[in-house]
């Protein structure tokens, strides 16, 4: 798990029905990914999207006079920023663009309402459509506020780049095929040394897990004529910058940053699959690759996508990056595979056939 700087607490997003087979690069100034919205008198928020696009949900608790607020992020950008009165317990409603190329829909309460946000869930209930529920919000006086036809049909996927799934290989033989000596790739073992990274059940250390699968993505690159530079290759910790200054130095093809994912322990439930990429439509398309490959290799591990993310490994490097999560430490279907060798080698042999698909591409 990527070190995070301190942040509002986000809320669980859970997808109900998991895309499993496409993955996409999104275009900077694409249109809104949010279709429709309403919020009811009965406290329920209910979103229409585009089919297969990626939220996240924010809280943060009211002070000094003013009340709590949820947000929701979007990808696309909004064509023109609001404000729409609330009623009841909703002071406002707000619809902007936080930065180029996003949208978010903020609910912000009046002082005095409390919220607990353990019960708040954005749940996906089909490809285009989520709610919310606000658990215990006092619905005296609201009136159902909104925007759009939630009953209409979206269309078509989001995003611009498909990419079409292929089968992992079950043992080296199987990699795909690149010129030797062409390429090469710095992988990155999160944390390391004093840096434990995610602790999950039983004691299972993040640091330690993703030190073994970027060793063996390594050598099974490497067998493939790939030249492959890691940033550690022991229980060392290694420092944020000197990671992407090496990067940056070797004028490498592609950095691949390897971690795994934790959430509270008392969150056994929570598990998935998910990798990062910053800005660039060739990040993108590794993260694709990458992500697509983990999948194949984890059944039953819900797909959390191809997502933007700021960390700085993928910000600041100048060549196409990914930062892949291999599962949650913490969940009690990702754990115990984590914590298994011969799945350890899988999730290699994942990470390791994506990167080698996406070199192909550059041909």
């Amino acid at each position: 798990m990527p070190r995070l700087p301190r942040r509002l607490s986000a809320l669980l997003v859970a997808a109900a029905v998991q895309s499993t087979g496409l993955l996409w690069s999104l275009p900077a100034r694409a249109a809104s990914a949010l279709a429709a919205w309403s919020l009811g008198s009965d406290g329920v928020l209910q979103l229409r999207t585009a089919t297969g696009a990626r939220l996240d949900a924010f809280f943060e608790a009211g002070e000094a006079g003013r009340g709590p607020r949820v947000w929701i992020d979007f990808p696309g950008e909004l064509s023109r920023p609001r404000k729409l009165r609330g009623s009841g317990p909703v002071r406002e409603v707000r619809l902007g663009k936080p930065n180029p190329g996003a949208t978010r829909l903020v609910v912000e309460f009046q002082p005095g309402v409390q919220l607990d946000p353990g019960q708040l869930r954005l749940i996906g209930t089909s490809p285009d459509r989520w709610k919310l529920m606000f658990e215990g919000l006092p619905t005296r006086g609201l009136r159902t506020i909104g925007e759009g036809d939630l009953n209409r049909a979206s269309s078509g996927q989001w995003g611009g780049v498909r990419i079409q799934p292929t089968k992992t290989p079950v043992n080296a033989a199987g990699l795909p095929d690149v010129p030797r000596g062409r390429y090469r790739v710095v992988i990155d073992p999160g944390h390391g040394g004093p840096d434990p990274g995610a602790v999950g059940i039983r004691g299972i250390r993040e640091a330690e897990i993703v030190l073994d699968i970027s060793l063996q993505v390594a050598r099974l690159l490497e067998a493939k004529g790939v030249q492959v530079t890691l940033t550690r290759t022991a229980e060392v910790d290694v420092d944020l910058p000197p990671r992407v200054a090496l990067a940056n130095r070797l004028g490498a093809t592609a950095f691949v940053s390897i971690h795994a994912n934790a959430i509270s322990m008392s969150r056994p439930e929570v598990n998935g699959i998910e990798t990062f990429y910053f800005s660039d439509p060739r990040s993108a398309r590794l993260a694709a690759h990458i992500q697509q490959q983990v999948l194949n290799v984890s059944p039953g591990s819900p797909n959390r996508g191809v997502r933007k993310g700021r960390f700085f490994v993928i910000r600041r490097t100048t060549m196409p990056s990914a930062l892949v999560e291999t599962g949650f430490v913490t969940g009690n279907i990702d754990s115990p595979r984590l914590a298994d060798p011969a799945h350890r080698r899988r999730l290699s042999l994942a990470i390791a056939t994506g990167i080698l698909e996406y070199l192909q591409g550059l041909r």
